[in-house]
């Protein structure tokens, strides 16, 4: 069963870390390092991505009704949609300022850039622990955990620019570790971001077999071929399929004897919850095997 994170742990996650965004904030500011106040930046994308996670988590939750008869589980991909993008503004925002402080360069406060730091390593590695068994199952829990993770590591880059700058007095160090910081921030998202546009333009789930799931299918016994088959992700754990079936000529509770088997093998083997299969009879003309999905013209429109 795919673990769950609960609303409570993600409360607990977005207080902490804006409480620090504001101390690291501060300091950062008045260490004089742009390091720290990436982080500071890197953290607060980190909130708002909980945050976002928080309110899909609760509204995933929300039955299905007659205006949303799939329920509301694709709040989570656009909250990691959202969290990725977001992440891709702030490591924007930060390269930009580490540019102008390469040619405008201010030695920071290397003791106060460890100090700082360091607390933001505990942080962060604390919830990064609260969302590793969500972030398994989950893309919207797996956004928010590797901001989480992003700005760790990221602490952990602060921490090395703020002991070079203490041994060598070198102010160029500080915008350097930012840029490091920047490229760090776009990696992590990046995975996120490619998942979540794959599911919103209805892709094959990643890590599904095809030509898996359609041999399963045809070895089913009664199974004589399919066709129009379509497996998507609805959301966060849910994944979808739809199917025809061609079998041979049969009573009707034979045909849901195999439309069962064709469900039950599914759902073992590839972990595809939701499946609709329709059963067609041999000597019926089939469509493609990924059919082309036409547009129905409206009975009103001029011909």
């Amino acid at each position: 069963m795919p673990v769950t994170v609960s609303g409570r742990t993600m409360a607990a996650a977005v207080t902490l870390t804006v409480a620090f965004v504001l101390v690291e904030t501060v300091y950062g500011w008045w260490g004089h390092s742009l390091a720290l106040l990436a982080d500071a930046g890197h953290n607060f994308a980190d909130a708002a991505a909980l945050a976002f996670s928080w309110y899909a988590l609760s509204t995933a939750d929300r039955a299905p009704h007659h205006g949303m008869t799939y329920g509301y589980h694709r709040v989570g991909i656009l909250a990691a949609l959202v969290n990725a993008v977001s992440l891709v503004v702030v490591a924007g925002v930060i390269i930009w300022e580490a540019l102008s402080r390469i040619r405008h360069p201010e030695l920071p406060s290397g003791g106060l850039m460890i100090a700082v730091a360091a607390v933001a390593v505990v942080l962060n590695a604390v919830i990064s622990l609260w969302l590793f068994q969500g972030a398994k199952d989950d893309v919207n829990v797996r956004s928010a955990y590797l901001h989480m993770v992003g700005d760790a590591v990221s602490a952990f880059g602060v921490i090395a620019a703020g002991a070079i700058v203490l041994a060598t007095h070198a102010s160029v160090v500080d915008p350097v570790i930012s840029l490091l910081i920047a490229g760090l921030i776009v990696w992590t998202s990046w995975g996120v971001l490619r998942e979540c546009v794959t599911v919103l333009l209805e892709g094959t789930p990643t890590g599904t077999d095809m030509p898996a799931v359609i041999d399963t299918i045809r070895q089913v016994g009664g199974v004589l071929d399919v066709h129009d088959l379509h497996v998507w992700t609805v959301g966060p754990g849910v994944v979808a399929c739809s199917c025809h079936i061609v079998v041979a000529e049969q009573s009707i509770r034979e045909g849901q004897q195999v439309l069962r088997a064709v469900v039950n093998d599914i759902e073992r083997r590839f972990r595809i919850s939701h499946t609709t299969v329709q059963v067609e009879v041999e000597g019926c003309e089939p469509n493609d095997l990924y059919c082309i999905s036409r547009r129905v013209r409206d009975a009103s429109a001029p011909m």
